[in-house]
């Protein structure tokens, strides 16, 4: 199983959309695992989809979903090769903000392990709108302005909402087994916690505790996920916070070093330029012109 894992850049890129063409590309695509989703429109051609022990074929206009963490690859089905859209993403990075509602990933655990359907085929597809949000997903990923990030969360939103609807009319039921009764922190969600008390100051050994590990197994744990320590990556996303800060609004240095968990005005100072190379001001002044 280990030597199946595909690593996924969550730190940098926690949503990755593209279009692959078999063509132009290493394919077929060999078994491998993931933390990310990854959600699937054939756009040309068909392709057969292998998940665990089984077979879907996927054509042109249909939709396959594979779960986090699940084993799949993809072969030619015929001798046309096949051209699709991929999406992939943390779906611990996405929260459902209703008292009613658990946590998307919790539901997407449990749709797997009640054997919901992951293939969709043209006509539902086109119900659920899959072709139009793969097409703005693309659009925006590919055009970094100004709430990108926000616009993509939204659009992946309404396509999980229009699954999670289908398994709804198909029989699932949202009830208490699906709401965990306190938050469960794992290796592979932690960054969830992290991102939400960003501005405060954590540390790594109650990062840990969250995880319910010790700080020498967490840190472990930690690298190999994430490939650097939890405290460098703490500090590389509060750095991309303030990028955000610096390329989007007007706000002063003492504003934007508070808001995103720096000690003080000098710590960011120093924290950017060893990053960057230039200075927040400097980084500011080059975006804008």
């Amino acid at each position: 199983m280990s030597g199946l894992f595909e690593k996924s850049d969550s730190l940098n890129t926690p949503i990755e959309c593209f279009v692959f063409d078999a063509g132009q590309n290493i394919f077929p695509v060999k078994p491998h695992w993931h933390y990310f989703a990854e959600f699937i429109y054939m756009l040309d051609g068909r392709a057969e989809m292998r998940c665990g022990d089984c077979s879907y074929i996927l054509n042109k206009g249909e939709t396959i979903i594979f779960h986090p963490s699940a084993v799949h690859s993809i072969y030619p089905a015929d001798s046309c090769l096949p051209v699709y859209a991929v999406l992939k993403f943390d779906i611990n990075r996405f929260n459902l903000t209703p008292a009613y509602a658990p946590k998307l990933r919790d539901i997407f655990k449990y749709a797997e392990k009640n054997g919901m359907k992951i293939l969709f085929n043209r006509e539902v597809s086109e119900k659920i709108e899959c072709g139009r949000i793969w097409t703005a997903c693309l659009s925006e990923f590919n055009n970094y302005k100004y709430g990108r990030d926000l616009v993509l969360q939204a659009n992946i939103y309404e396509l999980l909402m229009n699954i999670i609807r289908l398994w709804l009319a198909d029989g699932m039921i949202i009830d208490s087994r699906l709401i965990p009764r306190a938050e469960d922190y794992v290796i592979e969600n932690i960054t969830e916690y992290i991102d939400l008390f960003l501005s405060e100051n954590l540390r790594a050994a109650d990062i840990a505790e969250q995880c319910g590990l010790s700080y020498s197994c967490f840190a472990k744990k930690f690298r190999e996920q994430y490939g650097m320590s939890c405290k460098q990556y703490i500090e590389r996303m509060r750095l991309y916070k303030a990028e955000e800060f610096l390329v989007f609004t007007d706000f002063d240095l003492n504003y934007i070093s508070q808001e995103t968990g720096f000690s003080d005005c000098s710590h960011l100072i120093k924290s950017f330029k060893k990053y960057k190379g230039v200075t927040p001001k400097q980084f500011r002044t080059s975006r804008r012109s």
